[in-house]
């Protein structure tokens, strides 16, 4: 097949399965999921998997987990959503996202099996549950030793929710998705409890007091072992450092001195610790109990990556492009930019999808920059720039806020209004409040990656 016929085969291809009920039309339950991988012969019981969700840090613990695993020998799988620049990125082998050859060979392959399930139930399988069989096939026919498996939304009834992890990973509990999820961190956390299953072992990052009760009670139940963040497991020092920071990890059987993590932010460090246990867990179920070789750990650990999680993009100015998307999100993403960047002045362009809290994630951003510009990103779900605009103003005051209707524009004129006090080596912009929005941000200033 010719490089344009395969480019327009995948196009189409993506075209078939974005066609179908978006991630974000949530219907709970898991039946269809399972009908499709009975189908298939459930090829998710033919690899290992670590489990991942919570609220925030899912993706970039999920790819710490992956390359402290592929570290360590193992062929690992990795499935994450969202993507930012291609739908490959969210079904991983061995650090790579999967070829277009053989993500069209995949869905081609199952497509029988997808029309034989969508009639066997009262309503066709959606986008995320079509790509989350596709995950499953393609570790299985790899073969992974491990898959890391990162939670769509919630837990219980995700689509992903159709494995046994031996590992349960439980990042930070907030509130997020309340058309979609309960409105408290109890109601959130019994959702997301849903992946604990029995003799597992669930690895708990900090959590409020009203999430951690719910999640121990519910590991309790199920018989997992609970390991937690600042009792079994933590960080145990972190200083800044030249394109990020040096951490030292207590780990569930060793502590690891001397990391350096490619990271901004106290949170990335969290999620660095989470991940180091969740490893440490997953060999100790394999009966390799002596812990990891701390020089594959620093070896790991040095060379992750999370795009679109302070990533910068771009250089005098400085632009950073960032998914943080909730206002626990944006909190840590302000105190990361603060304690990193030594910014004399910082411009923020700023979308976000019209269900979330608005108020909420801009507010952390107020006394963090000088000015903002209110866009809005390529999803239909994104907040109308005049109505963030209106908001905005209540927050910054009219004079620091400017509205610009494309994000093309909206970072055109923040690096404009960044560089107007002339120093340009201390000016920067964020680009911030969708994961939709740090992807486009990477798009247009990186490329289309495609």
């Amino acid at each position: 097949m010719s490089e344009d016929r395969a480019d327009a085969r995948y196009a189409e291809v993506t075209a078939q399965i974005l066609a179908r009920a978006p991630e974000t039309d949530i219907d709970p339950r898991l039946d269809r999921v399972r009908t499709l991988l009975d189908l298939l012969g459930d090829p998710q019981r033919n690899f290992r998997v670590i489990h991942v969700t919570g609220t925030n840090g899912k993706t970039s613990t999920a790819r710490m987990i992956d390359a402290l695993m592929r570290a360590r020998g193992l062929r690992t799988g990795r499935y994450t959503s969202p993507h930012l620049r291609t739908v490959r990125e969210r079904i991983v082998v061995d650090g790579e996202p999967v070829s277009q050859e053989r993500f069209v060979e995949t869905f081609d392959d199952i497509r029988p099996y997808i029309e034989m399930a969508d009639e066997m139930n009262d309503a066709p399988l959606s986008f995320f549950e079509i790509l989350t069989v596709m995950a499953y096939a393609v570790f299985a026919d790899t073969p992974v030793d491990v898959a890391v498996v990162e939670v769509g939304m919630g837990g219980r009834w995700d689509a992903t929710n159709v494995v046994d992890g031996d590992v349960a990973v439980i990042t930070p509990i907030g509130i997020d998705h309340t058309d979609y999820l309960p409105d408290t961190v109890e109601g959130i956390a019994e959702e997301k409890a849903g992946i604990i299953k029995p003799d597992s072992v669930a690895v708990i990052a900090q959590q409020p007091v009203a999430a951690a009760e719910v999640l121990l009670r519910n590991a309790s139940e199920v018989g997992a072992r609970v390991t937690r963040e600042g009792m079994e497991f933590g960080v145990l020092g972190r200083e800044v450092a030249v394109g990020g920071q040096q951490i030292a990890v207590k780990g569930l059987t060793a502590s690891y001195e001397n990391l350096f993590l490619p990271m901004f932010g106290a949170h990335q460090a969290s999620n660095a610790a989470v991940a180091v246990a969740a490893v440490e867990a997953f060999a100790a179920a394999g009966e390799d109990a002596a812990g990891l070789d701390p020089g594959i750990v620093a070896e790991a650990l040095a060379g992750v990556d999370s795009p679109g999680r302070l990533e910068v993009v771009r250089t005098s100015p400085t632009v950073i492009a960032d998914a943080a998307h909730n206002p626990a999100g944006m909190i840590a993403t302000a105190a990361a930019v603060e304690e990193s960047f030594g910014f004399s002045r910082l411009v923020g362009v700023v979308a976000i999808m019209a269900d979330k809290d608005v108020e909420g994630i801009l507010d952390p951003l107020e006394p963090l920059l000088d000015e903002i510009v209110v866009t809005r990103n390529s999803s239909p779900r994104s907040l109308d720039p005049e109505s963030l605009a209106a908001i905005a103003v209540g927050i910054f005051g009219e004079d620091r806020v400017h509205l610009a209707p494309r994000l093309d524009d909206a970072i055109d004129l923040a690096v404009g209004r960044a560089e107007d006090d002339g120093e340009f080596g201390g000016s920067g912009v964020l680009v911030t409040g969708s994961v939709v929005t740090a992807g486009d941000a990477v798009h247009l200033l990186r490329g289309a990656g495609e």
